[in-house]
């Protein structure tokens, strides 16, 4: 390696947020410690093997986000986001489109790649990045987050993507988180509060008159209703979260122990579904109690109280609210994973961020908080960059 190859290395590495990259590395090697327990019971480490080279991947995207310049990258390069993350999308229509058991195609299968491709973590990042462009832009060059016209800019484009992939996919998990970055990074933005008002209750009354019309599928109505009736459906819609619940009480407060849970370590197919993906967070309530679960959420909320941090002390309001987009993210997907284990949410397929298997999911993560480490190098003084 030349001198000049070594000495931009070093520069690059000492930009990284260490403590962001610490607790994300923590969650992971958690999640990699109840993804092999809660595979066992194939007798393949496939899975795990899959996630330590997302997790390394993830890693080096991390170190090399942090280096970005993020105004400036978006201020030459939007317009090839937006094109990258319209791309992303239309791909699913393609013969590299695949639908997963749900019957949702929302990935991608390349025949040089091992594993498949989920485009909506990418999108997500994209859009953060975007959403935060225009309403930098909007306060700066128009100083209008309040009339009809600049709405219609950040709606405009929201709606576009939200129901572009919903139609190509049918994806309502992904659909969902970008809805909550949209309010969250629109709220910390400025915008005005009548329209969060007005919004709330035009998605209130069009989903009550969806729902009337018959217009809403009818396995996303029997997600809903089961949620009011635990023994409605029991062998069908309620089935998954109902051997969830099982499996969180039988772990009651420190468990049964790690590679000991009886559902986790059960090869019967009536036994907890999805364990290492969507509802890891039972698997851990199980071997590791409520203390285990207690954990995860703090090591959860430790990452997204660590993107806060950077976005208050964040050089400009841009990059701010990309902190506030990414955090956002995390919060939701932990908030409805976890409430989809306990019987309180609908499922919706999100995973719990660094815990649950999914090589595209990691990834992204990291690719995502490598953005909060460079508002955050690049909130230092000068000469401490």
């Amino acid at each position: 390696m030349s001198r000049r190859s070594h000495g931009f290395l070093i520069d690059v590495l000492r930009q990284c947020d260490y403590i962001l990259l610490g607790l994300c590395l923590v969650c992971s090697a958690f999640g990699l410690v109840m993804i092999a327990s809660a595979t066992r019971y194939m007798s393949s480490m496939r899975y795990v093997a899959v996630q330590a080279a997302a997790t390394a991947l993830g890693v080096i995207l991390y170190i090399l986000m942090s280096s970005v310049d993020l105004p400036e990258m978006t201020k030459k390069g939007w317009k090839w986001i937006l094109i990258a993350n319209f791309v992303l999308i239309l791909l699913l229509r393609t013969p590299f489109g695949a639908a997963d058991d749900t019957g949702n195609r929302a990935w991608l299968k390349f025949p040089f790649l091992p594993v498949m491709v989920q485009p909506a973590e990418l999108v997500k990042i994209g859009y953060i990045l975007l959403l935060a462009k225009q309403l930098d832009w909007l306060k700066k060059e128009k100083n209008d987050l309040k009339s009809m016209k600049s709405m219609a800019f950040l709606g405009g484009h929201f709606l576009v993507l939200f129901g572009l992939y919903y139609v190509i996919s049918s994806d309502m998990g992904s659909d969902l988180v970008l809805l909550f970055i949209f309010v969250c990074m629109c709220f910390v933005g400025g915008v005005a509060l009548r329209w969060f008002l007005l919004g709330l209750g035009g998605g209130a009354a069009a989903f009550y008159l969806l729902w009337q019309e018959d217009k809403i599928p009818v396995y996303m109505k029997n997600r809903f209703i089961v949620l009011f009736d635990h023994d409605y459906d029991t062998l069908d819609t309620g089935w998954h979260q109902t051997r969830s619940l099982l499996t969180l009480g039988g772990g009651k407060l420190t468990g049964q122990g790690l590679f000991h849970g009886t559902q986790t370590q059960s090869a019967f197919s009536a036994s907890l579904p999805a364990r290492h993906t969507d509802f890891i967070f039972a698997v851990i309530g199980e071997e590791l109690g409520m203390l285990g679960c207690l954990l995860v959420l703090l090591l959860l909320s430790a990452v997204i109280i660590r993107c806060i941090y950077v976005a208050v002390k964040a050089a400009t309001p841009m990059e701010t609210l990309v902190c506030v987009g990414v955090a956002s993210m995390l919060l939701f997907q932990m908030i409805a994973n976890v409430g989809m284990c306990l019987f309180v949410m609908p499922v919706i397929g999100l995973t719990l961020p660094f815990f649950s298997y999914g090589g595209s999911s990691v990834v992204a993560l990291y690719a995502a908080v490598g953005l909060v480490s460079s508002v955050h190098s690049h909130s230092l003084p000068e000469w401490l960059r």
